[in-house]
């Protein structure tokens, strides 16, 4: 699917053979313009088929469709009348032009298939079974099959058109256009012509076109589209504004810092799109099923058509391949290969409403199966937004400690420094810093006008020798200790505050039968202890280095455990990638969560991820409701025709019909509320 496809680009005008039933990777596509694919060239070859709406130019592609349905209806009447001219040619013709209108591009792809080797597929099964009822002089039933074939086809393209346009309305809807300010006069341009380092213009009302930094001193912005939720969020001079947002105050400049293409809402997009590349084992079962399954009701219906001769003693040919054929149309796996992956699709355009993205149908079905789920503290079950509690100095003023250490902390994006760094103001800017060395799990060290300075854990004090009053450990809060010309200086604590639903989180997890819920942090243990009984944590590990987490998720994989992590998908990208499931939160703008999660959580709520399970949970109970009305269907029908008992129609029914019962179960996931449960 081509997101930067022009937006006036339709859909075929000509009814297309859209079913992803014979391609090697079933799912449903649109098929892109012009395109009539060929055999090994399905909807889910790996190309790029397309994914533009229909107009309301696309009624031409069921015209086709409406009079095959006017000629047999009719043909079907003048039969029950018994009208002495609609006899022999002229009845055949009729339905051989109701046939040919619906069917003839059926067994066109047929007949390719086969000349490439592929046999047994549904284009051969449908062929061999129309063409026999017309054999047998059973034409209304050959074209109804066919008919109602191809108006299954109709449901299933709107079907999962519709599912598309659901989740492209709800979070691609950027501006076509935008006002970039170049020297000093505002011009409209494509969002695409818009370079890095341009300033656009953002009006009150307008949605943010291009990833950028704001320049104006502040505004707040509606984020629904890419994080689900509605509630307002305030930016501030220098912050990231993401394409997506709607500025709900005033006019507003920001700076882009990323190409249309690069921006967070077009990888999200891009994410949401491969989703379908990625198929469960439930869905690469039935690709397997099918491709055994199909060969065999083949042979099946010839035996059911050739053996009664031999034991049988008022065996006719005609009955029996009349039975035949009937099994064949019901053998079709369509309800199948058709509903399965269009329920997944359902489930991954379910949880995108909610914020939620899932790389791929495998991972709906893996989450469902997560009995231990491990989290990191900062970020994940905390705000992540620090700020200074408490200034302590042996020996020189507090100004100057905070100066020297804010110096060097403006050095690190990470929180507890951004906090000092808030805090000291502009007191530190007139410093220089230079030989800065960041140690992983421990501070910074560097020269500070000529001093050097080290700001860090207690772990860093110890590892360059610096003593201190071992009571200072005993302090539950943050602690960044300060030593200057290696003699320990002070300590500056700082506070985190726990998400507003992370207690919410945990009990939900535990109800939906989570066994073990473990926190891992680098923060300080007393902190993680405390935190972890505030919130009924099951485990918790303080004072961890990155090392140390991928090793504690180790352990649990070895004890034969389904491990999910949820972090912040940058410092925690080798746990994410060795957990069973990695889930990145709050990671909208951070290409190492896109590229190494296999979950990704567009805003800050851990409430999410028990929201990502009840989906995978209702994805797969309606996956396997509809394999369990396909196979009870077709087996009954099945029995019924090889006993002479079922007609064609009942085959249509058992193929067809079930299909499209099938799909309106699958797309019910979209109307789903996922909203708290217990």
């Amino acid at each position: 699917m081509n997101r930067e496809t022009d937006k006036n680009e339709q859909v075929p005008k000509a009814m297309e053979i859209t079913s992803p039933r014979t391609a090697e990777q079933p799912g449903p596509q649109i098929p892109k313009t012009g395109t009539q694919y060929e055999a090994g060239h399905g909807p889910n070859d790996g190309h790029d088929h397309g994914d533009d709406d229909h107009d309301h130019d696309e009624t031409a592609s069921y015209v086709p469709t409406i009079i095959s349905l006017v000629l047999l209806l009719g043909g079907i009447l003048l039969d029950y009348l018994d009208v002495p001219w609609f006899t022999t040619y002229v009845r055949l013709a009729v339905y051989g032009i109701a046939y040919l209108l619906v069917g003839g591009k059926v067994v066109w792809h047929a007949l390719r298939n086969i000349t490439k080797g592929n046999v047994f597929n549904e284009f051969f099964l449908m062929s061999m079974a129309t063409i026999g009822a017309f054999y047998i002089g059973e034409y209304a039933e050959g074209v109804a099959v066919m008919l109602f074939y191809v108006i299954g086809e109709h449901f299933q393209e709107a079907a999962v058109a519709r599912s598309r346009k659901s989740i492209k309305d709800l979070i691609d809807n950027r501006p076509e256009i935008v006002t970039v300010l170049r020297n000093g006069q505002a011009t409209e341009v494509k969002p695409q012509q818009v370079s890095i380092g341009d300033t656009i213009q953002i009006k009150a009302g307008e949605k943010v076109a291009l990833d950028g930094e704001i320049l104006s001193e502040q505004s707040s912005f509606n984020t629904a589209a890419l994080t689900g939720e509605s509630k307002p969020d305030t930016k501030s001079k220098g912050e990231k504004v993401l394409a997506g947002m709607i500025n709900l105050d005033k006019v507003i400049d920001i700076k882009v810092t990323s190409a249309y293409e690069d921006s967070a809402l077009s990888k999200i997009l891009k994410l949401v799109e491969d989703a379908g590349s990625r198929k469960a084992k439930t869905q690469q079962f039935i690709t397997r099923f099918a491709k055994i399954y199909t060969p065999i009701v083949v042979f099946a219906a010839l035996g059911l058509a050739l053996l009664p001769y031999f034991f049988v003693a008022d065996y006719v040919f005609n009955d029996w391949l009349y039975r035949a054929l009937i099994f064949l149309v019901i053998s079709c796996p369509c309800a199948l290969v058709i509903s399965v992956p269009l329920g997944y699709f359902g489930g991954i355009g379910a949880a995108s409403r909610n914020g939620i993205l899932f790389k791929g149908s495998n991972f709906l079905d893996l989450i469902t199966t997560v009995d231990t789920i491990v989290m990191d503290k900062t970020g994940t079950l905390t705000e992540g937004v620090f700020k200074v509690q408490e200034i302590k100095t042996y020996g020189l003023p507090e100004t100057e400690l905070v100066a020297l250490t804010a110096a060097l902390e403006s050095k690190s994006s990470h929180p507890v420094a951004q906090a000092v760094v808030q805090h000291a103001g502009d007191s530190y800017k007139h410093l220089t810093v230079s030989e800065v060395e960041e140690i992983s799990g421990h501070g910074l060290k560097g020269t500070v006008d000529g001093k050097s300075v080290m700001a860090g854990n207690g772990k860093m004090m110890h590892k360059f020798h610096i003593s201190y009053d071992p009571e200072i450990d005993a302090i539950v809060d943050t602690i960044v200790m300060v030593a200057i010309e290696n003699q320990f200086a002070g300590y500056i604590t700082i506070a985190d505050k726990i998400k507003d639903d992370a207690p919410e989180t945990v009990r939900q997890l535990h109800a939906l039968g989570i066994t073990n819920i473990t926190m891992l942090s680098g923060d300080k243990d007393s902190i993680v202890q405390q935190v972890a009984a505030s919130l009924k944590i099951d485990k918790a590990y303080g004072g961890l280095l990155p090392q140390d987490k991928v090793s504690k998720v180790e352990e649990l994989k070895q004890q034969g455990r389904t491990v999910a992590f949820v972090g912040d998908g940058i410092n925690d990208a080798p746990v994410i990638t060795l957990a069973d499931v990695g889930l990145a939160m709050g990671a909208m703008g951070s290409d190492a969560a896109i590229e190494t999660a296999d979950v990704v959580i567009q805003n800050d709520q851990p409430s999410k991820i028990a929201t990502a399970i009840h989906i995978g949970k209702a994805t797969k109970q309606i996956v396997w409701q509809n394999i369990g009305l396909a196979f009870g269907v077709k087996l009954l029908v099945m029995a019924f025709g090889a006993f002479g008992v079922a007609t064609m129609w009942e085959a249509v029914f058992a193929d067809v019909g079930v299909a499209f019962l099938a799909i309106l179960n699958a797309i019910r996931i979209q109307r789903m509320n996922f909203g708290k449960k217990d």
